[in-house]
């Protein structure tokens, strides 16, 4: 049986064993954590989250006798603060692998959502439904996250970043933002009105939109692990995706400048006040309506269009002056995400954003939430609106998204087979693979043993020990082929 341990950042030799063109590369490495909610409806008894949480994860705490796992796909299933079951995917080095894993995810919680129901109904009656939400919202008003990790140089200050890439995380809002019903109207995002701060060490006392604390689970002197908190949990697979490859391609300017040793030119988009920039964007469903003050005393207008432009044209300039960057994902098409990029940016810019609704969370919920505002006579409710928010975040027992995948009304980018073979086949080129291997192997043969991401130990029936400190070796070393000889 598994037993958690912390994950520990301890380098055995300079580099993790990498080479200096390695670490100057721009290879990266993705992951997405994701916080879900849980409500019960329809129960003739009383049933709060904490409990239908536990029941969800009754089958996890029989094999790992812990609600703190990791599984056969490398990834990490646990229970967070606030009974929020939680999802990390594990580490890849291409978006397309890491959304793959991140829709595997939703099947996983979809799951465990549809047993706990089964043995719910039995004590709490029939009508007893569990919904899993993957959102960032609740009726009651508490927020609950999706962070993105992108492991970044250690070169490059974290005071650069915020400086450098928080505008951009603000404004890619504007086709990652997942939607909803606010008290003052719709907005573009579900956690603008949540963060309070640009960025801090802390995630639960105060909420940052990016998070300082030091984790690399990798080798500390050669990288950092960039968590970003500003980011919506998006059901568009087409939004995780862009996410996830505009980012890394913003990194690999602010990386390169880094080499160089000189600006990377996006400190003059600084915002002077960033809460006040990401409530903007929210509130602006134009994207170009919006006025920024920036932190050099001026006002940019424009909106969140004018700052992604110059983005934008930023990494145009640097693929076209470093090629190389087009190889950096292996199975995404950097040329193809920076085309989809200019045309979102150019819709929004000429009033045809529209086109997008089968893209964009907020923009498909806007669009169905008017067509029924058009065709009710008597106008919609705003519980209504509200229900259907939530319904289309439900991976459990929600209908709306589902029929919109089904009518084409929303792209799918990864079908049900690729998100099943995610669930139980973790990348092949990150260490991910050798942990995948090695929790197979454990439970087929009923062993004890622990991991974590930088570690595996097995206590039974032999105690032996390696680290995994390099999260691009998916080679199998002679220690780790011995561990599994000893299971055998």
């Amino acid at each position: 049986m598994p037993q958690l341990r912390d994950s520990g950042n301890h380098s055995t030799t300079p580099l993790g064993g990498r080479t200096l063109n390695e670490v100057r590369s721009f290879a990266r490495i993705f992951g997405v954590e994701t916080e879900y909610g849980v409500s019960v409806t329809g129960a003739d008894r009383a049933c709060d989250a904490s409990q239908t949480a536990m029941m969800m994860f009754q089958p996890i705490v029989a094999k790992a006798r812990s609600t703190n796992t990791y599984i056969e796909n490398g990834s990490r299933l646990y229970l967070d603060v606030g009974s929020h079951p939680e999802y990390a995917t594990a580490e890849a080095c291409d978006p397309m692998d890491a959304l793959a894993l991140d829709v595997a995810g939703e099947q996983v919680m979809h799951d465990l959502a549809l047993g706990a129901q089964r043995r719910l109904r039995a004590t709490h009656g029939a009508g007893s439904t569990i919904h899993v939400f993957k959102n960032n919202v609740d009726s009651a008003g508490h927020s609950f996250g999706c962070h993105e990790n992108y492991l970044v140089r250690r070169f490059v200050p974290l005071q650069t970043i915020e400086h450098e890439l928080l505008p951009f995380l603000i404004t890619r809002q504007l086709f990652t933002g997942a939607g909803r019903m606010g008290e003052s109207g719709f907005q573009i995002t579900q956690r603008a009105d949540f963060l309070d701060e640009a960025v801090s060490s802390a995630t639960t006392r105060s909420r940052p939109m990016v998070n300082t604390r030091d984790e690399p689970h990798a080798d500390p002197d050669a990288f950092r692990r960039l968590h970003v908190i500003i980011g919506d949990s998006n059901r568009s697979q087409w939004a995780t995706m862009m996410k996830l490859a505009t980012t890394h391609l913003v990194l690999c300017v602010i990386e390169q400048a880094g080499r160089e040793d000189r600006e990377s030119g996006f400190g003059r988009f600084a915002f002077a006040d960033a809460s006040a920039a990401n409530h903007a964007v929210s509130r602006d469903l134009s994207g170009v309506n919006a006025s920024f003050d920036m932190a050099d005393g001026t006002v940019l207008h424009g909106g969140a269009v004018a700052v992604q432009e110059r983005y934008l044209e930023a990494v145009e300039r640097f693929v076209e002056k470093h090629p190389q960057v087009v190889a950096s994902l292996p199975r995404t098409d950097v040329r193809e995400v920076i085309r989809q990029w200019r045309d979102v940016v150019q819709a929004f810019r000429s009033g045809t954003s529209a086109m997008f609704a089968d893209r964009i969370d907020w923009m498909c919920k806007r669009r169905l939430f008017e067509a029924l505002r058009r065709r009710g006579a008597d106008g919609i409710s705003r519980d209504k609106l509200e229900q259907l928010d939530m319904d289309y975040h439900d991976v459990a027992n929600g209908t709306l998204y589902v029929s919109l995948c089904r009518r084409g009304a929303m792209r799918q980018l990864v079908d049900e087979e690729r998100a099943r073979e995610a669930r139980s086949m973790p990348p092949a080129d990150t260490r991910a693979a050798l942990r995948g291997r090695f929790i197979q192997l454990a439970e087929s043969r009923d062993a004890r043993y622990s991991c974590d991401w930088t570690r595996l130990s097995l206590t039974a029936p032999e105690r032996m020990e390696m680290t995994l400190i390099d999260p691009f070796d998916a080679s199998p070393s002679d220690q780790f082929r011995a561990m599994l000889e000893a299971m055998e």
